[in-house]
């Protein structure tokens, strides 16, 4: 078996990398600093319109990688089939998988006034799409021998502890966090020269289209029933609420936040995170109240 840490540090400079959500917010500055360090990126998003217009954007930032689009719906096996076939007649190899796009729920509230349907459109992107491009591009990635990396989007909320409010999302990001790690623990047993990280965004709010997932979500998948008393709000709105209750609004820089986790990914870490430190006490709370048989303690965020 191939330990870990015998493995070299990847070179991101020539590389194929694959973007999923990688048209705005956290997606598109990981796509940044990648094409910053030599990378050829293929942006893959639902939104062609997204696309072209972050293509146009970074076309002018004159970096050195190349960046192309691929209109992709990620919770369609046939569509990211297609993707996959695009970028190998392309390229000829991918090294860098990263599973970013992501939604909320749109429900919100009790988790008992969550819809079946918010729980199909949340985990149809969050999960399935994760597990349908793992299934569509680590065999490929894998015939063709190359070093590389898998890299999935979970988020504090369900990858470490769940905010209660949030009980659908919280969900898909602890099922994203899991599959990763069972997706490691194979890549290494097979003796494989890939291996998958874990990445938890953080440093500050995050202006992404997360708050707006829903002007993609599918008609079939809408909600049916009442309302559950939670407005949905753009990020803007998200943050003039913060500020009013006096929290820290301060906004983590996205092209900054790419890099920190383009530079994990080259020294090949599971965990992608900042300021952890709350968090791992946070974790060690939650260990000693599970060996206790209690309810262990959530992330007490009031949103």
């Amino acid at each position: 078996m191939t330990d870990h840490n015998e493995l070299q540090p990847l070179d991101i400079d020539g590389s194929v990398a694959v973007v999923t959500g990688g048209a705005g917010g956290i997606g598109r500055g990981i796509v940044e600093a990648l094409l910053s360090r030599g990378a050829d990126v293929v942006i893959a998003d639902v939104e062609n319109d997204a696309i072209t217009q972050a293509i146009d954007y970074l076309s002018d930032q004159d970096l050195p990688g190349t960046v192309s689009g691929h209109q992709t719906d990620i919770t369609n096996e046939a569509s990211v089939a297609a993707l996959a076939d695009a970028v190998y007649e392309r390229h000829g190899k991918v090294n860098l998988l990263f599973n970013n796009a992501g939604v909320t729920s749109g429900g919100g509230g009790k988790p008992w006034q969550q819809e079946p349907n918010d729980w199909r459109w949340c985990f149809g992107v969050n999960v399935f799409g994760t597990a349908i491009c793992v299934s569509e591009f680590v065999p490929r990635m894998l015939a063709d021998g190359h070093p590389g990396q898998v890299i999935n989007t979970s988020s504090g909320d369900g990858g470490f502890a769940p905010v209660p409010t949030a009980s659908v999302y919280a969900a898909s990001k602890a099922a994203v966090s899991c599959f990763t790690e069972a997706l490691h623990h194979n890549l290494v047993s097979e003796n494989t020269q890939l291996r998958a990280s874990v990445f938890y965004p953080s440093g500050g709010l995050l202006r992404t289209g997360l708050f707006t997932a829903s002007r993609n979500r599918p008609e079939h998948l809408q909600r049916i029933g009442e309302a559950t008393g939670r407005k949905s709000m753009s990020f803007d709105e998200m943050k003039d609420m913060l500020a009013k209750a006096g929290r820290d609004v301060t906004e983590a820089n996205l092209v900054d936040l790419g890099n920190f986790v383009i530079d994990s990914v080259e020294q090949r870490r599971f965990i992608i995170g900042r300021n952890l430190d709350d968090t791992v006490a946070l974790l060690h709370r939650r260990a000693d109240a599970i060996g206790r048989f209690e309810v262990p303690p959530h992330h007490g965020m009031p949103i």
